[in-house]
């Protein structure tokens, strides 16, 4: 760790930043990513449109999400992202009141698609890479407001469109979600963003920019460099492999369980839990990297996940399965710190942008095979018991590829 202060300067505009991104990423991931399960079955029942076709329109936005990560990075990168996440945020408000007057299959399919490409501007890759610029010693704590806040999203989203759907129709609801948008999203990112701490007078976490006092400078690997390094290879095989457990669980858990006879209730309990134990993940993985090195710390959270799906493997009663969410969970909420971190520490912020969103096209890409391919084990094997160890040896794989990218940058 670098010299320096143990706190960043109270009045660091780099707070700032962190708690404006908090609000902003929890309602673009509540109404741009969680909302749409709620809007499902209205819209198949009015629109005469088949489960198959409303996954289709989801699963086009995730995909192009993930594929204009580079260019989305790359551009962050340059410009920075305040003009970015501003107009991004506005079209998304466009968006989701578009989505209100949407027909038909094809009406759906291209606000979706509109929507990926706003949730590869405003969600957590460009927001980590604004706080990859604007934190270096406090990078962990910074995430952390974020990854906190915005771990709420589900549980504050999920159920207002719920009421919302209830209370005044799907298209109304959205149009009441896209005002909120509206208003929290684009004033502030528009107001409290700023591309630069260097623009303000200070240097990363509120240091000098130079001179007496200012911390070593951080590695400011290119691109083109990290692309040929066996660290970025590493870690994305890592960080890909771990993404195919979380996935698959999120598409099966809930078939998986109901299939072992276990109470629908109790399903959903268990469920709801893996959700809320992402929170406890960060608390935890924040303060252990102050005295373990984030590669192996993040190992040891797959390890965790490892742990988790060789219970289910097991006819566990409802204490085990309590066991397997908090597990699985911690190890969701401390991962995506873990790789934020870790691609900032072994790359440097300069093209933190472009260097993570070429990670996440490649998560992306894989990550879209990993429920269709559990479900042909499920089909094949008679039960889930197979897909299951299949999970586990990916993230065992996860987790060794995560401490082989300790080489630095060395290809």
């Amino acid at each position: 760790m670098s010299a320096g202060p143990t706190t960043a300067p109270r009045g660091f505009h780099g707070w700032r930043i962190a708690w404006a991104l908090a609000v902003t990423q929890t309602v673009g991931f509540g109404v741009l990513f969680y909302s749409f399960q709620v809007f499902t079955l209205p819209m198949e029942a009015e629109l005469g449109l088949t489960r198959a076709q409303t996954s289709g329109a989801y699963s086009l936005a995730l995909l192009l999400s993930g594929l204009t990560a580079v260019p989305v990075g790359r551009w962050v990168d340059r410009h920075g992202a305040r003009g970015l996440m501003s107009a991004a945020s506005l079209a998304g408000a466009g968006l989701v009141l578009a989505w209100s007057y949407v027909q038909g299959l094809p009406g759906l399919y291209l606000v979706q698609a509109g929507i990926g490409l706003v949730m590869s501007a405003v969600l957590y890759d460009v927001a980590f890479t604004v706080l990859a610029v604007w934190f270096r010693r406090h990078r962990l704590r910074a995430l952390l407001i974020v990854t906190l806040v915005a771990g709420l999203a589900s549980t504050v989203f999920v159920p207002l469109a719920t009421w919302l759907v209830a209370s005044l129709g799907w298209r109304e609801a959205l149009r009441v979600l896209a005002l909120v948008t509206l208003l929290t999203t684009v004033p502030l990112h528009a107001l409290v963003l700023r591309d630069h701490p260097r623009r303000l007078g200070t240097g990363p976490d509120g240091d000098p920019l130079a001179g007496d006092g200012a911390p070593p400078a951080e590695p400011a690997v290119r691109v083109r460099e990290a692309l040929r390094s066996g660290a970025f290879w590493w870690l994305a095989a890592g960080f890909t492999l771990d993404r195919v457990a979380v996935v698959a669980m999120a598409a099966h858990a809930v078939p998986l369980l109901l299939e072992r006879g276990h109470d629908p209730a109790l399903v959903a309990t268990v469920v709801g839990l893996v959700g809320a134990m992402q929170l406890a993940g960060r608390l935890l993985f924040t303060p252990a990297a102050r005295s373990v090195d984030l590669a192996t710390l993040t190992a040891v959270t797959f390890g965790l996940r490892v742990v988790a799906l060789l219970l289910l493997v097991l006819p566990l009663p409802a204490v085990g399965l309590f066991a397997f969410a908090a597990l699985f969970g911690c190890a969701n909420g401390a991962s995506t710190l873990g790789r934020a971190g870790l691609v900032a520490e072994r790359f440097g912020s300069a093209n933190y942008g472009a260097i993570n969103g070429s990670m996440s096209t490649l998560i992306a890409v894989v990550q879209t095979v990993a429920p269709l391919a559990v479900g042909a084990l499920r089909v094949a094997t008679g039960d889930y018991a197979a897909a299951l160890l299949a999970l586990a040896v990916t993230t065992a794989a996860a987790a060794y590829a995560v401490v082989r990218s300790r080489g630095g940058v060395s290809a």
